[in-house]
C-alpha cells in the first residue's frame, strides 16, 4: 500500500507476491513407533528369538520440514544385522517429504547367538548440499527354549577302584543349557544304558543338581569289572528339552586275590630214558586280579627229595616243567617237589602246589638168570619118571609190569625131546623116556624173554648129567667146560658114540662085503688062469702036483725082493693080510697081529690077523705075480705099503671109520662127539692089524 502526504492523503494498494525459495536447512526426522505384538519402549524392541523371517519389529517414519528435493528422504539401515526397512505403502498421494517404514526381520534370530542388535536406521534428503539424520534401535532378542542340554562327552569312562566304601562318589556329569532362565535350569536322573538291560538295582545314585554319581555298594572287580548306565540331563523350560549321556565305570584292580593253581595236586606220568631238558609236565595258575597284580613268577621249590630244585626247571610264562636229566626207573620210581607262583601286587601275595611225578618203565632191561649157572650140572638118574623135575631156571627182570613178565622156552640142545619147560615158572621136567643112547651130557640152551616192547631175551644153559650116579665129577666138569666153548648150535645131546658105533657097524660090514666080494673075485681069476696054464702044458689027469693051488708062480730070480737096513724082508703088498672078524674072547680080549699078546679092550673090536696060522691058508703065496691084483683102498688117509709094518689110520672129524668084522665099538676113547669136533681130530689112532 502506498500513502502520499497529502490531506487527505491519497493511498494505493497493490498486491505482491513474494515466492520464498526454499532452502534444504532442514534435517528429516526419524520416528521409531511400536507396531503390532512386540513391545517397544525406550527405545529397544523385544523380539523373541523363535519369530520368523520377514516379521516387522517397528514402524519407522521418516519427514523433512524442506520441500521439494530437500524434503525427499532415503531412508536405510546401516551396519550387519537381520534387519532391513520395506515402505509401509506404495501411495501416490503420500507427500515426499514423509515417509512410512516397516523394520522386519531379515534372518533367523539366535538368542543363544547374538542377544542383543544396536540398529541404526539413517535418513538422507536428496537437498544439495543433502542432510542427514540417523535414529537407533535396540532390538533385544527374547530367550525362547530351544535348546537342550548337552553333555560334554557323549560317553563318560570312569576308573574307579573296588573295595569301595558305601556313599562314595564315583563321578560328576556336568551338562550346560545354552538357553537361559528357566530354559536353561538342569535336573539330573539315571536309567538303565540302551546297550544294557541289565538294571542297576540300586547301586548307583545321582545328585539332580549336582550331577554327582555315587555307588552305594562295595564293588568287586572279580566279580564284575564294568557297569554302564546313562544320565539325562533335562531343563525347565516349555517344553522340556533332555540330553543325555553314558557313563562307563571301569572297576580297578587291587591286589585281593592269591594265585590260585588249577589243583592242589598235579600228577605227571613220564617215560624212562628222557633225553635231559625234555619237558615232563604243566601246571596251570591263576590270578583272578589283572595288570601288575596278576603277573605271576613261577619256582620250584625244595621237596621231600634233596636236590628237586636242581633236577627241574619251570618256564614262568607256560608253566611247563623241564627236566634237567634222564630218569631211570630202575634207580627212582618217582619225584615229589612243590611250584610256588608269586604275583606282583602289593603286598605280593602267593601259594604252592605240590606235583607228583613217577617214572613209567621202559623195557631196558634183559631178564637175568639167577639160577642155574652155566658151569653148574645137574645128575638125572636114567630110571626117573615122567615129569621128573630136573631143575628150576630162575631169571629175574628189574623193569615192571609187562617188561617183567617173564616166559621160559627151550631153543636148543634137546633133539630128544626129553625135556620141557614150564614157560611161566621156569620148571625143566623130562617128558621122554630115558635110553641108553640118552646116558651122558645134555645142554639145554634156555631163552628167557619179556614181554616188553620191544622184547628182551637172555640166554642160559642148563647142564643135565644122566648116568646112575656121579662116580667121577672131574670128567663131567671137564665136559661142563668144554662146552661153554662149544656154538650154541651144536647139539650136546647124550652119548654121541652110541650112535656113532652103530654107524661104524654099518660101515664095518659094508667093508667086509667089499673085501669078500674082491677076494672072490680074485680067486675066479686066478682059478681061470691056471686051468689055462694046465691046459696049455699039457695037464695030466691023475698027476700029483707039488705045488699048493693057492701058490703064485714064481717071480723072476733077478728080481728078489730087497731087505731093509734092519735086516728085515721087503714089504709084501697092502692086502697080504686080511683081517677076519671073530667072535668077542672071554673078557673082552682081543690078538694083537703085531706083538701077539692078548690086550684088554671092552670097547675095541675084536679082530685077529692071520699070516700062516694053523687052519689059514697062505693067500699071498698063491698069488702069481703076473696076475692084476686089484687095488683096493680102505681110506684115503691109509698109509701106503712102504714104509711101516703098520698101518696107522687117523680118523676124521666126520667120524668115518674103516675095518671090518661085525660087533666093533668107536674105541676106548671116551671123549664125545662136540669135544672132538671142537679139537678138530681125535688124539688116539686106531692101529690096522695088517702084517706083512
Amino acid at each position: 500500500m502506498a500513502r502520499d502526504r497529502g490531506q487527505p492523503p491519497k493511498t494505493d494498494k497493490a498486491t505482491v507476491v513474494l515466492n520464498i525459495r526454499d532452502e534444504n536447512d532442514n534435517v528429516p526426522t526419524i520416528d521409531i513407533r511400536k507396531i503390532g505384538r512386540i513391545p517397544l519402549r525406550d527405545g529397544v524392541a523385544s523380539v523373541a528369538e523363535d519369530v520368523l523371517v520377514d516379521t516387522p519389529v517397528a514402524l519407522v517414519q521418516v519427514s523433512d520440514r524442506d520441500q521439494g528435493e530437500n524434503g525427499v528422504v532415503t531412508c536405510t539401515v546401516v551396519g550387519d544385522v537381520p534387519f532391513q526397512l520395506k515402505p509401509a505403502s506404495e501411495g501416490e498421494g503420500e507427500p515426499q517429504n514423509k515417509r512410512k517404514y516397516f523394520l522386519h526381520t531379515s534372518a533367523p534370530l539366535d538368542y543363544e547367538a547374538v542377544r542383543d542388535y544396536h540398529v541404526v536406521i539413517v535418513a538422507v534428503d536428496s537437498g544439495s548440499p543433502s542432510l542427514s539424520s540417523n535414529n537407533s534401535l535396540l532390538v533385544r532378542v527374547g530367550d525362547t527354549n530351544d535348546n537342550p542340554p548337552v553333555f560334554g562327552q557323549a560317553v563318560l569312562e570312569v576308573s574307579f577302584p573296588e573295595n569301595n566304601v558305601p556313599g562314595e562318589r564315583v563321578a560328576t556329569v556336568v551338562a550346560t543349557d545354552a538357553d537361559s532362565g528357566k530354559n536353561a535350569e538342569i535336573a539330573y536322573s539315571l536309567e538303565p544304558s540302551p546297550l544294557s538291560a541289565e538294571a542297576l538295582g540300586g547301586l548307583f545314585s545321582i545328585d539332580p543338581d549336582s550331577g554327582d554319581v555315587l555307588v552305594q555298594a562295595v564293588l568287586d572287580r572279580e566279580q564284575r569289572d564294568t557297569y554302564e548306565f546313562q544320565v539325562t540331563a533335562r531343563d525347565k523350560g516349555v517344553p522340556v528339552l533332555q540330553g543325555s549321556t553314558t557313563v562307563v565305570v571301569r572297576v580297578a584292580d587291587r591286589n585281593d586275590n592269591e594265585p590260585r593253581f588249577m589243583q592242589d595236586v598235579f600228577t605227571f606220568y613220564v617215560k624212562e630214558n628222557l633225553q635231559p631238558n625234555s619237558p615232563v609236565g604243566m601246571v596251570t595258575v591263576m590270578d583272578a586280579d589283572k595288570g601288575r597284580n596278576a603277573e605271576l613268577s613261577l619256582s620250584i621249590q625244595a621237596g621231600e627229595q634233596d636236590g628237586a630244585a636242581g633236577i627241574f626247571s619251570i618256564e614262568n610264562d607256560t608253566g611247563t616243567i623241564y627236566s634237567t636229566m634222564s630218569f631211570d626207573r630202575e634207580q627212582q620210581t618217582s619225584y615229589t617237589f612243590r611250584v610256588k607262583a608269586v604275583d606282583g601286587g602289593e603286598p605280593p601275595h602267593s601259594s604252592t602246589a605240590t606235583v607228583s611225578l613217577f617214572v613209567m618203565d621202559e623195557n631196558d632191561n634183559a631178564p637175568t638168570v639167577t639160577f642155574p649157572s652155566n658151569s653148574s650140572y645137574t645128575v638125572l638118574p636114567p630110571s626117573s619118571n615122567l615129569r621128573t623135575v630136573v631143575a628150576t631156571v630162575v631169571a629175574t627182570d628189574t623193569d615192571a609190569g609187562l617188561n617183567a613178565d617173564l616166559n621160559y622156552s627151550i631153543v636148543g640142545g634137546n633133539p630128544f625131546r626129553l625135556f620141557e619147560i614150564d614157560p611161566a615158572s621156569g620148571v625143566v621136567s623130562l617128558v621122554g623116556k630115558l635110553e641108553p643112547k640118552h646116558y651122558g651130557l645134555h645142554r639145554l640152551v634156555v631163552q628167557v624173554n619179556d614181554s616188553g616192547q620191544p622184547p628182551q631175551a637172555t640166554t642160559a644153559l642148563l647142564h643135565v648129567f644122566v648116568n646112575e650116579s656121579l662116580s667121577n665129577a672131574t670128567v663131567v666138569e671137564s665136559q661142563v667146560a668144554r662146552s661153554l666153548h662149544t656154538p650154541l648150535a651144536q647139539d650136546i645131546a647124550g652119548d654121541p658114540s652110541y650112535e656113532l658105533s652103530k654107524q661104524r657097524l654099518s660101515i664095518v660090514i659094508g667093508v667086509v662085503a667089499g673085501i669078500m666080494t674082491v677076494i672072490l673075485l680074485i680067486l675066479v681069476v686066478v682059478m681061470a688062469r691056471y686051468c689055462r696054464s694046465k691046459g696049455k702044458h699039457g695037464y695030466e689027469a691023475g698027476k700029483k702036483d707039488h705045488e699048493d693051488f693057492f701058490t703064485p708062480q714064481q717071480h723072476d730070480k733077478a728080481k728078489k725082493p730087497k731087505k731093509d737096513k734092519k735086516g728085515k724082508k721087503g714089504k709084501q703088498p697092502l692086502y697080504s693080510s686080511i683081517v677076519t672078524v671073530e667072535a668077542s674072547k672071554p673078557n673082552g680080549q682081543r690078538y694083537d697081529s703085531v706083538n701077539e699078546k692078548l690086550s684088554d679092550s671092552p670097547s675095541m673090536g675084536r679082530y685077529r690077523s692071520v699070516n700062516g696060522g694053523p687052519g689059514s691058508p697062505d693067500l699071498a703065496r698063491h698069488y702069481k705075480s703076473s696076475s692084476p691084483l686089484p687095488t683096493v683102498q680102505l681110506h684115503p688117509q691109509s698109509p701106503t705099503a712102504g714104509k711101516k709094518h703098520q698101518a696107522v689110520q687117523e680118523l676124521p672129524p666126520a667120524n668115518t671109520f674103516v675095518g671090518a668084522g661085525d660087533n666093533i665099538s668107536i674105541g676106548s676113547d671116551h671123549c664125545s662127539e662136540y669135544s672132538c669136533q671142537a679139537s678138530g681130530k681125535y688124539s688116539k689112532q686106531i692101529q690096522g692089524l695088517y702084517q706083512m
